[in-house]
């Protein structure tokens, strides 16, 4: 593999970065045996953290928005993981104890269903609200400014301070630590609970309003007993009856990826239409 050229370097200030400050989890299908040149790339490319793969697959974090993620060379298809876990557990005498493996790939834990899928629309958004080169200036970066003439008018206040008053400046000192600690253990607890609630919000936001269709790959034992169609089944028949989606197999608003073997149980969504990271994006539908 050729060395990375200038120009496709890690995503400037200037490129839209993915709406996670923190970034997102990803995983890209690859042909095998070049699964260490593809995370070479996302290292390079993308400046991605937390990398790592197994057999025809690489697992990263990054932040870097969809645009520059749509450069890279060795990958087939990107994905937003959802979900990574030991394989399911078979079960040679009870066909149905498997099937409620299956299944608790989604009830085991729907809130991070509702987080992908927030996710997987924020990062649609973001691609089609701002051009490429292009982004807003971080409110984080903001508030650190702030913050920081905030911190300077107060050390010119104290310079100007007799000395005499020392005392009362550590007196101060310690109430305003105690200060921070009671105001970020209240902005925990805040977010937290408005975590839950916007959760919340989400799954009522998406009943009954976003369409899917599910895709399966099974092999080793799992592949043995149920056919990926019966798979796909399962599944879907959970998403409707767990956050009231619909399935649309022919012009779905969202794609569900799955693949269960011998290793692992790997979930995912979908970035892009089809391989090669073809620019069509999948349609937003009516979220």
């Amino acid at each position: 593999m050729a060395a990375l050229e200038p120009e496709e370097r890690p995503p400037s200030s200037g490129e839209p970065l993915s709406p996670l400050q923190t970034g997102a989890r990803y995983f890209c299908t690859v042909g095998r045996g070049l699964e260490s040149f593809l995370t070479r790339e996302v290292q390079a490319r993308l400046a991605a953290t937390e990398v790592e793969y197994i057999s025809g697959k690489v697992f990263f974090t990054t932040n870097s928005g969809l645009t520059i993620m749509k450069q890279l060379k060795s990958a087939e298809r990107l994905f937003l993981l959802l979900k990574r876990q030991s394989p399911l557990i078979i079960s040679s005498g009870s066909k149905g104890k498997t099937l409620n493996e299956i299944q608790r790939l989604i009830t085991g834990d729907p809130r991070c269903w509702i987080r992908a899928v927030s996710i997987w629309k924020s990062l649609l958004e973001l691609e089609e609200k701002l051009p490429s080169g292009v982004s807003k200036p971080p409110k984080r970066k903001t508030e650190e400014n702030e913050n920081i003439i905030t911190k300077k008018f107060k050390i010119e206040q104290t310079l100007m301070m007799p000395e005499d008053t020392e005392c009362q400046l550590e007196k101060q000192k310690d109430d305003s630590i105690q200060e921070k600690k009671d105001l970020i253990t209240e902005k925990e607890i805040f977010q937290e609970e408005k975590s839950k609630n916007d959760e919340e919000k989400e799954v009522e936001h998406h009943q009954d309003k976003l369409t899917f269709r599910v895709s399966c790959r099974c092999s080793g034992k799992v592949g043995k007993i149920f056919t990926t169609e019966e798979v796909g089944r399962v599944i879907g028949t959970t998403l409707i009856k767990e956050f009231g989606w619909k399935a649309d197999l022919r012009n779905p608003s969202l794609e569900i990826f799955v693949h269960l073997n011998d290793t692992y149980s790997v979930v995912g969504i979908p970035i892009f239409s089809s391989t090669c990271f073809l620019p069509t994006l999948l349609p937003l539908g009516p979220l």
